[in-house]
Formats: structure tokens, C-alpha cells, sequence
């Protein structure tokens, strides 16, 4: 059997536990546990195995972050180096201009097909559906499909008709039967 590979922990134990109570993700949590054992353990060392035993992790993962804190220090086992953040295609104007498209009630837009459409004809870039897709539903909570209040081809003339037309029927009525009265 090996010997146990013996790190010198620069951190002190409050240090340490400390780190991890601000640690925000749990990745970071276990690297910091990590050196918690070994500075808990101090100078007789402790192998990769009873390391990922008392961790509940993989004795490679294990193996890995010690050889980074040896080689980089404590900097390394904060930073995370993700990145996370990819910024997008779709400019705030573009943003204004497709919020306004979706909540017009008057578009007529048969689904996101035609919105892709649409805004490649208009700004002249190359956009995938999915990347549209998935803009609308994250910024204005769009859906496939939507419930209009009124048809877009609806005559306004012939609505303010009916609604005439639909009084005046409605006081012909008699209160007791509910009934069109017969004159």
C-alpha cells in the first residue's frame, strides 16, 4: 500500500470553515471539505481513499483537487472558471421590435415559423427557431399557441352594428318571461 500524499494546508481550520459556510455552489463546498480533512488530519497525511470516504466523493475527483491546490492554492478552489454567461444575438432594439410584434393584436402571426420569418427579412441576420423559441417564452412568456380576444379580419363596422341591433333586441324582451314580446 501507498503512502498517503502529505499537503500542507496554508489555511487555518476557521479559515476553512469559514470558506466553506460563504461557499455559494456545492462544488465549491466539497473542495473545501476536502482541505478541511487534511488540515483536520495535519501532518501524518491521508490517502486519496480514506480522503473520498470521509467526503462521500470519487477518489479521482479527490486525486484531482488536491493536485490543484498544491499547484495553485486556495485561488483555484474559490473560482470556480465557468463561465455561464453567453451574450445575445438579439439586440435591444430587435428585443422592442419582436415584444411589439407578439403583442399586437392585429399581427396575425401563425406560430414562431412565421416569426423567424419575419425578423430574418427584417434585420437581414440568420436566426435559429430554437434560439427564438426559447427568447420569446424567457422574455415576454409567450406560447405556441394563444387565445386572441377578437379575429384579426373582424370588420369594426359590423361589430358596432351588432352591438346595436343586439340592444334593442335585448329591451324587447319582457322581464317576467325573458321572452320576445309579440307587438
Amino acid at each position: 500500500m501507498a503512502n498517503p500524499l502529505i499537503i500542507t494546508v496554508k489555511e487555518s481550520k476557521e479559515e476553512l470553515k469559514q470558506y466553506i459556510r460563504i461557499a455559494k455552489t456545492p462544488t465549491k463546498k466539497n473542495r473545501l471539505k476536502i482541505l478541511f480533512e487534511i488540515k483536520k488530519v495535519g501532518d501524518k497525511g491521508i490517502s486519496k481513499r480514506d480522503l473520498s470516504k470521509t467526503t462521500k466523493l470519487n477518489h479521482n475527483t479527490v486525486q484531482i483537487w488536491r493536485k490543484k491546490y498544491e499547484a495553485e492554492g486556495i485561488s483555484a478552489f474559490l473560482e470556480d472558471g465557468r463561465r455561464g454567461f453567453k451574450p445575445s444575438e438579439i439586440t435591444e432594439e430587435e428585443h422592442a421590435a419582436i415584444g411589439a410584434k407578439l403583442n399586437d393584436p392585429y399581427n396575425g402571426l401563425q406560430g414562431y415559423m412565421e416569426l423567424k420569418h419575419w425578423y430574418e427579412a427584417i434585420y437581414n441576420k440568420e436566426i435559429k427557431y430554437n434560439t427564438l423559441l426559447k427568447y420569446c417564452v424567457r422574455h415576454f412568456k409567450s406560447s405556441c399557441k394563444v387565445a386572441r380576444k377578437s379575429h384579426i379580419k373582424k370588420d369594426a363596422e359590423q361589430v358596432e352594428d351588432f352591438k346595436k341591433t343586439s340592444v334593442q333586441s335585448a329591451t324587447g324582451l319582457s322581464p317576467e318571461r325573458k321572452t320576445v314580446s309579440k307587438k
